[in-house]
């Protein structure tokens, strides 16, 4: 009996450390590059503590900080990578000063659309030449949705000649604004929670945000009566950011659940962006009928896509990751843009010949 007495002692002790583990919380901090009320953007990050939350029983917990509180909404990279935030809700063209490389897994002009960029993270191998791009940061990159097709911004005065663009003033971020500045545009990246006043009070004369949906709550339809379709960003990812040595202390079950995670909610948030987009276009079409919708003229997205291939070939020229990239991503979007242009392509020239 005494024996069988030690034999139980000593399993209690081994049990009681592995229970105090499993009953241990995990505190963690996401910093995202929005307002807490700059929904669809906005919900991925409280999306993901939840969900994190309930697959744990409540022991993984992650509070969501608003740029509104951090004040650095384009400085949340340095945040993760630095740990004061574990992880971050952002857009990766958002470092292109830091690396170049970092665009493709946002977007680039006359690039992908969402469902191809989808197809190329997971199964062309973007992913994998994102962790070689994002490792030198000290943090894990995961694509953290898609807000689907942008539009191509708010403008004070209709664009119709290239010379309409030459000195304009305008907030546009990302290799889109290297385009710009070729054609003569004064580019400037203002972050989120000063575009209304920038162009309320002139500082800018234009700007491209997101899309309907982001742009309505915005309030831009208020100052620039011409808004544009888009060019720049045909299904720009967002990407959440996960500071290396935090992911490498959690325990599997816990790196497993929070992929998981991250790639439920980065599906769901195409879904909420092309939802609210729809709605507002329409609340737009109905209520604000000063609005006017605009296409660039065919010489000037001529002129956009002969940019865009200098500025690319440029850098590509200069750097072999970039090139190395930019091969993979065109050499895979000649595929994918074909199946698109006969399947959704052709069922939306359909339904046009045959009438709503």
């Amino acid at each position: 009996m005494r024996k069988q007495i030690i034999l139980l002692f000593a399993a209690l002790l081994l049990i009681l450390p592995m229970q105090a583990q499993a009953a241990k919380k995990v505190h963690w901090k996401l910093a995202t590059t929005w307002s807490t009320t700059l929904k669809p953007l906005a919900s991925s990050g409280p999306k993901l503590a939840k969900m994190v939350e309930e697959m744990t029983g409540g022991n993984f917990i992650i509070r969501v900080v608003g740029a509104e509180k951090h004040k650095a909404p384009l400085g949340v990279l340095d945040m993760v990578k630095g740990g004061q935030y574990e992880m971050a809700h952002t857009a990766s063209y958002y470092w292109k000063g830091k690396d170049i490389s970092t665009i493709f897994f946002a977007t680039f002009p006359f690039g992908m659309l969402a469902e191809e960029l989808a197809a190329w993270n997971w199964y062309g191998g973007g992913n994998e030449l994102a962790e070689e791009v994002f490792k030198k940061f000290g943090v894990y990159h995961f694509p953290g949705g898609n807000s689907g097709v942008q539009m191509g911004g708010w403008f004070k005065k209709e664009i119709k000649t290239l010379d309409d663009l030459k000195g304009l003033k305008m907030r546009i971020p990302g290799l889109a604004g290297e385009v710009f500045a070729r054609l003569g545009v004064n580019v400037t990246n203002i972050a989120p929670g000063e575009l209304y006043t920038s162009l309320d009070r002139g500082t800018i004369d234009a700007l491209e945000w997101v899309g309907p949906a982001m742009d309505l709550k915005m309030g831009f339809q208020k100052i620039a009566p011409y808004y544009y379709t888009g060019w720049h960003e045909p299904g720009p990812d967002l990407e959440f950011l996960v500071n290396r040595k935090a992911m490498n202390s959690l325990s599997p079950e816990y790196q497993a659940i929070l992929k998981t995670a991250i790639r439920a909610v980065a599906a769901d948030s195409l879904t909420e962006n092309f939802t609210e987009n729809a709605l507002a276009w329409d609340k737009i079409k109905t209520e604000y009928p000063g609005v006017h919708l605009k296409t660039f003229p065919e010489p000037v997205l001529q002129a956009m896509k002969k940019a865009t291939d200098e500025v690319l070939d440029g850098y590509a020229a200069k750097d072999p990751e970039f090139k190395n990239i930019y091969e993979s991503q065109k050499a895979f979007m000649k595929k994918m843009r074909a199946w698109s242009n006969v399947s959704t392509g052709e069922v939306l020239n359909t339904a046009e010949l045959v009438g709503e």
